[in-house]
């Protein structure tokens, strides 16, 4: 609903207050009068109004001195100044003052009714950048970093503090707590938030492939480099560069990597020209950095380089009171992508899920409410429709790899081995499907 717009009307004769008032009341708008400036400012000290219709002749303070009061309260007031001394000295004064115009009496109608419908959409084009404004915060919030256990407040808190520097930062959590979303809240909540947030998986790529993967190449650099291309740091100039499981970086990475922090330059492969970019870096990892420093596998000066602000993600298991809001947070995000009717989760389901200690942490809980999602037949998820008692989250299950294959087979097994079901069920394409299968030597004959 458009919200009613309003206007304060300044002017020591009550004839002319009364017209205005009347006149702008019966056009929908919200009106308040002051028979002088003193006033004005008073009302103005516990009230807001989108216009202010000041006359420039008035006892006391005239409507130039209140104008300068206003706008330096207020610089983007909308003030009109009212004047029968129409003499163009006059005018200048009051715009070069700050006011968006003046008008001269006795009015005419149509001029100040075009004046007010002016000032009106610039209103309205100022709320809407507020609108923006404030989806761009709850951006920032980033709302899958979900919790109130102190833990949480905590790493929130800290996330808060780095986001306002340049400084690196190293996130450390165990698999599956969800180091790239604090990344990202970093990012979102820095000065650099308008500018690109790139990640790069440093633990998919080979040595070769991770080189040209963060610092581009140019054409021919090697066989299938068939035109030149643009490395992650390239990419991230201004923006943030998130490196993820970043203690499986080669000893020549990392010196490679070391240079680049350095001085910000590097070169593509292939390539003799040295391209600078201004760019945060974000590391995560799930290994101890501190203990590979000490036996020699990773540099020493990198890491100092790297670790100059460390955020430690709590495991699940150490604030099982989110639990409950992390269950209606999957919930309501896989009923509304698989468009299905919005589910609740019944109290002893819920009760056996704050018990278990999740060694996949909320990347295990989210494939179990996902599951549940996709077998249950309700609206309400029920221990049945938990994998609790199974294999795939079993306290047996020593590694994700372990969950993961148990999810994968049950899902296969639910539609029979039908390849396109479920990758589909699975939000996978059929070769990430196949490759699966490869992986964990899945047999139809497996149950």
């Amino acid at each position: 609903m458009v919200r009613k717009i309003s206007i304060l009307i300044v002017d020591d004769e009550e004839s002319v207050r009364d017209s205005l008032f009347n006149w702008f009341l019966e056009d929908g708008f919200r009106v308040e009068c002051a028979e002088n400036a003193k006033k004005a400012l008073t009302i103005l000290e516990s009230d807001q109004f989108d216009i202010i219709l000041a006359d420039i002749k008035m006892p006391g303070m005239d409507g130039l001195e209140m104008l300068r009061r206003i706008k330096s309260l207020k610089p983007d007031a909308i003030v009109i100044v009212m004047t029968a001394f129409a003499t163009v000295d006059t005018a200048v004064k009051a715009l070069k003052d700050g006011a968006y115009d003046y008008v001269t009496k006795p009015f005419d109608p149509d001029d100040l009714t075009h004046l007010i419908r002016n000032a009106t959409k610039q209103i309205s084009l100022s709320d809407e950048n507020e609108t923006l404004k404030k989806k761009v915060v709850s951006l920032e919030n980033v709302e899958d970093l979900i919790g109130n256990s102190e833990s949480m407040k905590d790493m929130l808190r800290e996330v808060e503090s780095v986001a306002q520097t340049n400084s690196s930062v190293i996130i450390t959590g165990e698999s599956g707590t969800g180091k790239e979303l604090v990344a990202r809240a970093i990012h979102a909540n820095s000065p650099r938030k308008f500018f690109p947030f790139v990640s790069v998986h440093c633990g998919a790529l080979t040595e070769s492939l991770l080189e040209s993967e963060l610092f581009g190449h140019e054409k021919g650099a090697f066989t299938g480099a068939m035109y030149n291309r643009k490395g992650r740091f390239e990419m991230a100039d201004s923006g943030s560069i998130f490196l993820d499981e970043i203690a499986t970086i080669s000893t020549k990475m990392q010196v490679e990597l070391l240079r680049v922090l350095e001085s910000k330059t590097f070169m593509r492969v292939g390539g003799n020209k040295e391209i600078s970019s201004d760019f945060r870096v974000i590391c995560a990892t799930n290994k101890d950095l501190k203990s590979m420093v000490e036996n020699g596998t990773f540099r020493e000066d990198l890491y100092y380089r790297l670790n100059v602000v460390n955020i430690q993600i709590p495991p699940l298991r150490d604030r099982k009171e989110d639990i409950p809001l992390l269950v209606d947070y999957f919930i309501k995000k896989y009923c509304v992508s698989m468009n299905k009717p919005q589910a609740s989760i019944d109290t002893t389901a819920m009760k056996r899920l704050q018990e278990f200690n999740f060694p996949g942490n909320i990347r295990e809980l989210e494939n179990m409410i996902e599951r549940a999602i996709v077998v249950g037949d309700g609206k309400k998820i029920s221990l049945k429709d938990l994998p609790l008692e199974k294999t795939i989250v079993s306290s047996s299950a020593e590694s994700l790899d372990d969950f993961e294959k148990a999810f994968v087979l049950q899902i296969l097994n639910k539609y029979s081995w039908n390849i396109s079901r479920t990758a589909k069920a699975l939000k996978v394409d059929r070769v990430t499907l196949y490759h699966k299968i490869k992986k964990y030597d899945l047999k139809p004959s497996d149950q």
